[in-house]
């Protein structure tokens, strides 16, 4: 059966840019290559068609003679050049076109998968607790890895440039024939990049990159915690062969405040009072974040109890409205008596023993539970 003309089986004009014909057979290949049509003779065919035409006519001495004999200026039997999977600039195909399609890295591409993302950075950031309540802006200085101004991040001397992997020809990768099939690989001589450099800068060694220390400012909304990150986009470390530079992500970390507990948009703290004013009440000066503020304190009060004072918390930094401040009631007991202290306290004793469990609710609600305990375990 006699061949189809090449450019009619990629559906382009006899002029067509490599361009043009790049595009016309990743549609094809996209659509009959094998692995999407499994045990599909056809599609098989049609793609082995597509690829010949394309690795003809990408090879520009092949083209020539195609356009001038036609399928006899390239057909190995009738002398020509020959086409088919094993010829000419196959690595080419593979890399440019199959890569784009299936997400390969290429070989055809000379050099361009070599350019890499920098590495995102991490800086944890120490704040007060009322730093973190508020807001605040701060500069941090951050070790990182930054272009080389002398060669500009190429990573030769000024003045040279870096030449052409012997290897690889400048592709970035090799093909690693074994038997029927072809693999492609990075190129271990340039690490992907394409390049050699002969000649490396003095002050990067050849990296295109150098350590730097930076100072960056750091603004902190208001209501952030332990756990949050800001994001400072492109601070992280350069990119490698032109690559664009990493993240840099700023942790925030509270530390522990000496009066005040956070737990959400919360703040907690405990209030020492004297048995004194737990049992007669009385009116405490307590702090907050804004400022000192009065509580009340009822008589009676036991440890434990818990005050809450609306709107002294935080607001969250994702906005709503601003939290609590619950103040925990915490019974101090007297220490370092004095005769007449002790002599106060002791007639104050006995009439709270005359008065019974009206005085103490709590204890004796616990005695009444300790002696049925003992009943029922019969001790």
């Amino acid at each position: 059966m006699s061949k189809r003309d090449y450019y009619e089986v990629l559906g382009v004009e006899k002029g067509a840019s490599e361009a043009e014909l790049k595009k016309a057979y990743r549609r094809l290949a996209m659509k009959f290559h094998p692995d999407r049509n499994p045990d599909d003779e056809k599609a098989d065919e049609k793609f082995r068609e597509a690829t010949e035409a394309y690795e003809i006519l990408t090879d520009a001495s092949k083209r020539a003679a195609y356009d001038q004999y036609g399928h006899a200026g390239v057909d190995p039997s009738m002398g020509g050049g020959g086409a088919g999977y094993g010829g000419g600039n196959f690595s080419d195909i593979f890399g440019d076109v199959f890569g784009d399609i299936f997400g390969g890295g290429g070989g055809g591409g000379r050099g361009r998968s070599s350019a890499q993302r920098g590495s995102d950075l991490r800086y944890t950031l120490e704040l007060d607790l009322e730093e973190a309540v508020r807001g605040t802006s701060v500069t941090i200085r951050v070790p990182t890895l930054v272009g080389c101004e002398t060669c500009d991040g190429s990573g030769a001397k000024k003045g040279t440039t870096p030449s052409t992997c012997t290897t690889c020809a400048g592709h970035g990768q090799v093909r690693m024939q074994q038997g029927f099939f072809s693999v492609q690989q990075t190129c271990p001589r340039c690490h992907g990049t394409g390049k050699m450099i002969t000649d490396p800068c003095k002050d990067c060694h050849g990296d295109g990159r150098v350590e730097k220390q930076k100072n960056l400012s750091v603004k902190v909304p208001a209501g952030v915690d332990t756990g949050d990150r800001i994001r400072l986009a492109g601070e992280g470390e350069a990119g490698v062969n032109g690559g664009p530079a990493g993240d840099l992500y700023v942790v925030v970390s509270v530390r522990e405040h000496k009066i005040f507990q956070r737990d959400g948009k919360n703040l907690y703290c405990e209030v020492p009072i004297s048995f004194v004013d737990a049992a007669l009440g009385g009116e405490l000066e307590v702090p907050t974040l804004d400022g000192r503020v009065k509580l009340k304190i009822p008589d009676g009060a036991q440890t434990g109890k818990l005050f809450r004072l609306r709107g002294k918390g935080v607001t969250p930094v994702r906005g709503g409205s601003a939290g609590d401040l619950l103040c925990r009631v915490a019974v101090e007991t007297p220490v370092n008596l004095t005769k007449r202290q002790r002599e106060l306290l002791e007639e104050l004793r006995e009439t709270l023993e005359e008065e019974g469990s009206s005085q103490s609710p709590r204890a004796k609600s616990w005695f009444d539970g300790v002696k049925n305990f003992f009943e029922d375990m019969k001790f």
